[in-house]
């Protein structure tokens, strides 16, 4: 894999310029401008997004790694210092005209404010218009979102955030279910956690992947994450159907729920709800959002990811207990809801039973 290092950014690519190797040493040569990452840092900032963009970025590892490594400024969006969500503050010593002439501007969350300064708008067109690569953490999608950046483009963000994402910006195709989505010249990720490894990804794009591996052993992180954040959200078990007396619906739910590696059809579920199979998926999705079969679906997939976290049952007897069948059933569907192996879901979330 050929290596590329902190050069002139290829205009409009989102890459970086191919490193120059000294012959002699084999070993690479300082190109004549480096790599400028820029951040943008605004009151109410998530310090541990933006540490993340100044551990990655901000730690000069040329002598180590035997690379020009990125030059890096935290550029502000507000009147300096900046304070933090948590009360820390921040004397960033560059402004927005920095940002705009940026080869790649990192957005982090700016706390649980998601309405963007017009001045930070216009600093990421302008950033975006000369080629610039652009990355957004958590919440900083809506940023790029507003700007008009990520219109007609996939783009993610924290998914707690990722339905109001979809319908302040319907033009934006978001998907809730992965930790960054990379389109190039424009990358957006999930949850602060995933600011890693869309930074990480970054680094491997432009160095390869031993030098990502390097960073992330420095970092004592995972290189690269299975799945997506799809395996972190919480999907309750009954979702927006009160339990409530002499309701059978809800009842025939909560019993469906104990029983889900039985045979569970529309007909047996309307028998025991007193109602036509049409009147039960009508009922379903008016007080679950969603069809029977998808709701049952997503049930026994939650009640397989809890077996999967405080069992040593093997997969095949996860697929029987929850109702998925088989272990080839149970991975396509982890595949398709939770974008991971059952496998590799036991490795990151497995709990002692006790607990």
């Amino acid at each position: 894999m050929t290596p590329w290092c902190v050069g002139p950014a290829v205009a409009g690519s989102g890459r970086i310029a191919p490193m120059r190797k000294n012959p002699a040493k084999g070993r690479a040569t300082t190109p004549r401008r480096r790599h400028t990452v820029a951040v943008a840092v605004s009151h109410g900032v998530s310090p541990f997004a933006l540490g993340v963009a100044c551990e990655v970025f901000g730690i000069d590892r040329s002598a180590e790694l035997g690379v020009d490594w990125y030059r890096f400024k935290e550029c502000a969006v507000d009147e300096p210092p900046i304070r933090t969500e948590v009360g820390l503050t921040v004397d960033a010593p560059f402004g927005l005209d920095a940002l705009a002439r940026a080869d790649t501007v990192i957005v982090p969350p700016p706390g649980r404010v998601i309405e963007p300064r017009p001045e930070l708008l216009v600093a990421l067109r302008r950033a975006h218009a000369r080629g610039a690569r652009l990355v957004s953490v958590c919440t900083g999608a809506f940023a790029l979102a507003a700007a008009g950046l990520l219109d007609g483009r996939r783009a993610t963000t924290h998914w707690m955030h990722a339905e109001e994402l979809s319908r302040r910006f319907p033009a934006v195709i978001v998907d809730p279910g992965v930790l960054y989505v990379d389109e190039g010249d424009i990358l957006t990720s999930a949850g602060s956690a995933a600011g890693i490894d869309v930074c990480l990804h970054v680094v491997r794009n432009d160095f390869g992947a031993e030098v990502a591996a390097h960073v992330a052993r420095e970092m004592v992180v995972q290189p690269h994450r299975d799945g997506g954040q799809a395996q972190f959200i919480d999907m309750p078990v009954i979702e927006t159907v009160e339990l409530t007396d002499g309701d059978r619906f809800a009842a025939t739910l909560a019993w469906a729920q104990s029983h889900l590696d039985g045979d569970l059809s529309v007909a047996m579920l309307a028998r025991r709800s007193a109602m036509s199979p049409r009147t039960l998926a009508r009922r379903f999705v008016e007080r679950t959002g969603t069809t029977p079969g998808q709701w049952l679906l997503r049930q026994r997939v939650v009640f397989a990811q809890r077996l999967l976290e405080t069992t040593d049952l093997s997969v095949d007897l996860v697929a029987t207990r929850s109702g998925l069948g088989t272990a080839a059933n149970l991975r396509a569907q982890f595949q398709r809801t939770v974008r991971t192996s059952p496998s590799a879901y036991r490795r990151a979330f497995r709990q002692e039973a006790a607990s």
